[in-house]
């Protein structure tokens, strides 16, 4: 494991992964790569509730990690992998709540409301993925960071935001850390990864819109579907 990105989602993840993989630095492990692989559900599930998680297992293939699940444990990342370079992934905070209240928050209050309850308890009882996938997101990512629900107090979440970014920097050497808005592009990313700056544009992806589309923003179509756990070598 080369980088661990510690921010929070909404705040240019996807972007980063595909600049990360661009770079050289990839595959580059995002929550979008558990929807193209969803054997890894249920060993992020067990993960959650183990007191020693092998991580070389869990991440085997994987070079660089930005998102959830892994960026709710950026400490436990960064202490097992010391040579690792660190990112946190920063916005304007009030940006970011309402980006967040559009996406994932909105995402959160499909599945709480009535009949996505029901869609997880008929996933429980087909045992398909849906209801494995909302308990993954909920100990692996959400009680890790947000606790309670956050999408129902803004200033809230833009106060956990700020504190989140303050145990980042205090707990990760000022040489090992880059906090990097996507806004700033490729230069203070080229320069701290100590890599050439690539002759395109810094990628802009994952926006609204892209959040629906990449399959993040519908997960009802896991009700369908039912994956074994995945076998590790």
């Amino acid at each position: 494991m080369q980088i661990i990105a510690t921010g929070f989602g909404r705040t240019g993840t996807l972007s980063l992964k595909t600049a990360l993989e661009r770079l050289g630095l990839g595959p580059c492990h995002h929550m979008v790569d558990v929807f193209a692989h969803p054997r890894q559900i249920r060993p992020w599930l067990a993960a959650a509730t183990s007191r020693q998680v092998n991580w070389d297992r869990l991440l085997v293939g994987y070079e660089s990690c930005v998102d959830g699940p892994t960026s709710a444990y950026w400490q436990e990342l960064a202490a097992y992998y010391p040579k690792a370079k660190v990112i946190l992934t920063t916005r304007d905070p009030d940006r970011w709540v309402a980006s967040m209240q559009r996406t994932l928050f909105a995402q959160r209050r499909r599945i709480e409301s009535l009949p996505g309850r029901a869609a997880v308890l008929l996933s429980t009882l087909l045992g398909t993925d849906l209801a494995a996938f909302v308990r993954m997101v909920d100990t692996t990512l959400d009680a890790r960071t947000f606790a309670t629900a956050a999408d129902r107090e803004p200033e809230r979440a833009v106060r956990l935001f700020h504190e989140h970014a303050a145990r980042v920097i205090d707990a990760i050497p000022a040489e090992r850390l880059l906090v990097f808005d996507a806004a700033d592009g490729w230069g203070p990313l080229c320069e701290f990864l100590e890599v050439p700056v690539p002759d395109e544009p810094y990628p802009r992806v994952n926006n609204s819109s892209d959040f629906t589309r990449s399959g993040l923003g519908r997960p009802l179509p896991l009700l369908l579907r039912r994956t074994r756990r995945e076998r590790h070598r």
